[in-house]
């Protein structure tokens, strides 16, 4: 079948959309696609995630394409607006414009198993009209930081008459001056914006916190975030061949090399140690009591140091460890029973990361939730493919939460799904949909080696309800999903419409094995007589 009667919808224009849709121009030549996109521009949480001090927490080069590195980055680590423009670039580059459908959101994807296509409905955000479409490969990558969460277990959330948003919804308007902030959360996003808001004396801050981080420090001055890039260095990056990915590979080797996280706190005493000491040293007496965690460091996303630390010794900043027992119309009552008032909430809470929030259905109405429901929370083969939805593709899903760039990651889902979706839209192939049996044994692999892990001492947005199942890490080395994502097991797929695909598979693998005998062959008859004996002995 030609191009014109194969369509590809991609959902999201984040980084890993972009990424993949880059990879279906420049690698199956490929041009009929559509992403679908719920906000007005490309970015993903680059476009959504505008607070204060919103940067990478990995250096910045480790941030970029393998193929279009970028040597003038202003800093070892980058901000939101740097980042964001990146990738808006890229998308100028590849003329990808004409593929998006922006302020559009796709609501559902329901597979016809008759004419081997998903019907598509999307919503305008703004009318609401809806439409629908069809496509022969559907591409998921909406990841894990959409649905932004809020606490609303909290009594009286709805209460409060100020003005309350969550960080990942940051009003382009809101002026915190001569205001009383309150922060709920204190992870990854919170340690930014905290710093960066209570830079002005006059904003009040209160930061409540249930549970205290491990912080990264980074000892190596090279490495610490927010270090300018001089022009010199830019100039080599740009100008020296190879320099700027030796740099690039010298960052991500510590990354992918790390092994799997072990059971307890042995391994980690020296760096608990290490870690202890310096959150000590680096905040006011009055914390300490409550800045250490108590659980094993690792079971929880550690957090990099930004200034967080530095910012508590600030007379306008305090941190609450009182717990909330209710939000009011003018502030929030403490469980030690203290009204304390305020102007503004700012919920840094994390993100609902274990439902999938589109309705997908494949076969015999199988869906994406309900495969989810029954395994106890998001499962899926290698993070990448469901049981019964046909031609269906994740990248970031489940368990891909290897100790590397989140760039890397989607860059290897994408190579392997090029495999997949290239025999579809040359119409060699009808449809691929992963068997149940071998995403079964890879996961039971995957789990039974997660239960030797330091992943599940602790409660944490990892797994489902916080105490379940560990769906996000992935317990072995990066290179290992490498490993595993480097080509597809054709055996671990059911294939439709494949009859003349499968002969030339069976075709270019005779050719193969006559190759390899034809070289042994050669071989042989140069070898001399006594190295023949050897070998014949040998063998």
């Amino acid at each position: 079948m030609s191009e014109i009667q194969r369509r590809v919808a991609i959902i999201g224009a984040g980084v890993a959309g972009l990424t993949q849709a880059i990879a279906l121009k420049t690698k199956l030549k490929f041009h009929n696609f559509t992403i679908y996109e719920k906000g007005s521009e490309v970015g993903g949480v680059w476009r959504t995630n505008t607070y204060p001090g919103c940067s990478s927490d990995i250096e910045i080069h480790c941030y970029s394409l393998s193929t279009d590195l970028y040597p003038y980055w202003d800093k070892s680590h980058g901000l939101q607006p740097e980042i964001q423009a990146y990738w808006i670039t890229l998308s100028k580059k590849y003329n990808l414009y004409p593929h998006i459908a922006f302020n559009t959101k796709a609501l559902s994807a329901e597979w016809d198993d008759v004419k081997q296509q998903y019907t598509i409905v999307a919503e305008d955000v703004f009318s609401g009209e809806r439409t629908t479409s069809v496509a022969h490969v559907v591409i998921s990558t909406r990841g894990i930081l959409e649905v932004p969460k809020i606490p609303y277990e909290i009594p009286g959330v709805r209460k409060f008459q100020g003005d309350s948003f969550h960080s990942a919804q940051w009003p382009s308007l809101i002026d915190l001056q001569n205001k009383r902030v309150a922060v709920i959360g204190s992870g990854s996003s919170g340690v930014q914006f905290v710093p960066s808001i209570s830079e002005d004396p006059s904003v009040e801050v209160v930061n409540f916190i249930r549970t205290p981080n491990w912080f990264i420090n980074r000892p190596n001055k090279t490495s610490k975030p927010y270090i300018p890039f001089s022009d010199t260095a830019k100039w080599i990056f740009a100008n020296i061949p190879l320099v700027m990915r030796l740099y690039r590979a010298w960052l991500t080797f510590p990354y992918v090399a790390r092994p799997h996280l072990p059971v307890g706190d042995k391994a980690f005493q020296r760096p608990r140690e290490a870690m202890t000491k310096y959150i000590l040293d680096n905040t006011p007496d009055i914390y300490h009591s409550h800045m250490i965690p108590d659980y094993p460091l690792g079971c929880k996303r550690p957090v990099v140091e930004r200034g967080f630390l530095e910012c508590l010794w600030r007379s306008n900043v305090r941190l609450n460890f009182d717990g909330i027992a209710e939000i009011v119309e003018n502030g929030i009552i403490t469980k030690t029973g203290e009204m304390l008032p305020f102007d503004v909430i700012v919920y840094a809470t994390g993100f609902d990361s274990e439902r999938y929030p589109m309705h997908i259905r494949g076969l015999n109405g199988a869906t994406v939730q309900g495969y989810y429901d029954a395994h106890g929370g998001p499962t899926a083969y290698i993070g990448t493919a469901i049981p019964d939805t046909p031609n269906f593709y994740l990248i970031i899903g489940p368990n891909t939460g290897a100790q590397t760039s989140a760039i890397l990651i989607a860059e290897m889902q994408v190579a392997y799904i090029l495999q997949l979706i290239e025999p579809v839209l040359t119409g060699s192939v009808s449809s691929f949909t992963v068997k149940a049996a071998p995403t079964d044994t890879y996961n039971a692999k995957l789990q039974e080696r997660l239960s030797h892990s330091v992943y599940l001492h602790c409660s944490s947005w990892m797994r489902t309800n916080g105490t379940g199942k560990a769906f996000h890490p992935f317990p072995w080395r990066a290179t290992f999903l490498w490993w595993l994502l480097r080509r597809p097991n054709w055996d671990h797929y059911t294939a439709v419409g494949a009859e003349k695909w499968a002969w030339t598979r069976r075709i270019k693998a005779v050719k193969n094995n006559l190759k390899y005998a034809a070289v042994l062959t050669l071989l042989w008859s140069c070898t001399s007589g006594s190295a023949q004996r050897i070998l014949y002995e040998t063998w």
